[in-house]
Order: structure tokens, then C-alpha cells, then sequence
């Protein structure tokens, strides 16, 4: 069996903590003239998800027009300050080696599963190293929906287009959203307590299984391909 490894980036694969707050506020500023006041959660959430209560949570109206300009605006100011990424963040222990041994395997095509914006996913995962080994053009990304299992449909979706086969689709992430996700479209759910989320809470949202972080490149391995 083929199988179809998604990742989540924030928090599993690197840490870039406070960079999302940072854009937000710029392309708000620049987009609408207002502050930002008013802060949405952001683990584990997508982009489309997070705009819409930022907008609203600013007596917006969160329309598919000032959504779509909002994401210009996240995608203009990450173009800017992508050389900046490699010192506002860094890649997580294991993520290169655990992409590296993932892709030595024939059976095994790897995309992702994120919140971000296409354009983003690849300034950030780019800036680390990370990006070799990661077809962008199968992922689920956060423009897709609000609501992350959309996510992993599309990537599945894209996938099996593309490969013309079908895949045992596999969800690594840091939080229960991540679990979620997988587990609504009856994937594997890989959970890693790199994020705000502790392993507990992984293993309560029903995480298949869940790893401390991605240093054991073995276990990884074991976590992803073991299960039927």
C-alpha cells in the first residue's frame, strides 16, 4: 500500500512562534488602516479560519473580497521578510532527517496538511532546509476552507489525481485539530508534542499514535508505516 505522509509546519516540523502575529498585524494595517486589537488562537487553525474571526473581531465584514485581499496583504509582507525567517525561527529536531528517510521510500509520497497559505508554507519550510523533499502542488492548505478536515480531503484528493493510485493517507501534527482532521477522514493520526499541546492531550483527542518530538527518526518511521 502507498502511503500519503501530510505534515502540519507550525510547530512540528518548525518553531517560528510570534511570526504570524507579526504579519497579521502588518497586512491588517496595510489592507483595512486598522490595528490589530484583537488576537484569534492560531494553533492548529487555517488561515481562511483565523482572517474571518480577525476580521469580525474588528467590526468587519469578513467578505470572500476583503478575505482574498487580506491573504495579499499575509502573502506580500511574508515576501518581504522571508530572508528574516532562518533568524525568527528554526527547524525542530528530527524534521530534516524524518523528510530525508521518508523520501528514500518508493511507496511513500509526502505533501502537507497546514493552516498556511501555499506561499507561505514555502517561505517557511525554504528557509529552513525543509522544502526538498515536499510535493506543494498535492498539499491542503489553510486558503482551502475554515474547517481543517477539508484539508486533508483536498490533499488526498490531489494525490490520488495525480498518482493514479490510492493512498493510506497518514496526518502528522502538533495539535488536537491535527488529530481531528485525520481521524474525520479515518487516516492515520500521528500526533508529536512539539506545539502548545501536551502528549496527553493528543492521545485524548485519539491520535493513533503520539511521539515526543521527531528526533527518533526510526520511531517516526515505525509511527507512520507499522499501522495497517
Amino acid at each position: 500500500m502507498n502511503t500519503l505522509v501530510l505534515w502540519d509546519i507550525d510547530l512540528t516540523l518548525i518553531d517560528a512562534r510570534g511570526l504570524g502575529h507579526d504579519w497579521y498585524r502588518t497586512a491588517l494595517r496595510a489592507t483595512t488602516g486598522l490595528d490589530l486589537v484583537h488576537v484569534p488562537s492560531f494553533p492548529g487553525r487555517t488561515e481562511r479560519a483565523i482572517t474571518r474571526e480577525l476580521l469580525t473581531s474588528h467590526d468587519l465584514e469578513p467578505t470572500e473580497e476583503l478575505v482574498a485581499r487580506l491573504h495579499a496583504g499575509l502573502i506580500d509582507v511574508a515576501t518581504r521578510e522571508r530572508e528574516l525567517l532562518p533568524a525568527r525561527g528554526r527547524a525542530l529536531p528530527g524534521a530534516a532527517a524524518a523528510l530525508g528517510a521518508f523520501a528514500e521510500r518508493p511507496d511513500v509520497v509526502q505533501s502537507l496538511v497546514t493552516g498556511n497559505l501555499v506561499e507561505i508554507a514555502r517561505y517557511k519550510l525554504a528557509a529552513f532546509g525543509l522544502d526538498e523533499h515536499l510535493d506543494f502542488g498535492i498539499g491542503g492548505y489553510g486558503s482551502v476552507s475554515e474547517h481543517r478536515p477539508a484539508l486533508v480531503l483536498e490533499a488526498v484528493r490531489l494525490a490520488t489525481a495525480k498518482h493514479a493510485r490510492e493512498f493510506r493517507a497518514v496526518v502528522i501534527g502538533d495539535t488536537p485539530h491535527d488529530v481531528h482532521a485525520a481521524l474525520h477522514h479515518g487516516a492515520v493520526a500521528v500526533g508529536v508534542a512539539t506545539g502548545r499541546s501536551s502528549a496527553a492531550d493528543l492521545r485524548g483527542a485519539g491520535a493513533h499514535v503520539v511521539l515526543d518530538d521527531l528526533s527518533d527518526t526510526a520511531a517516526v518511521l515505525e509511527a507512520v508505516l507499522a499501522r495497517p
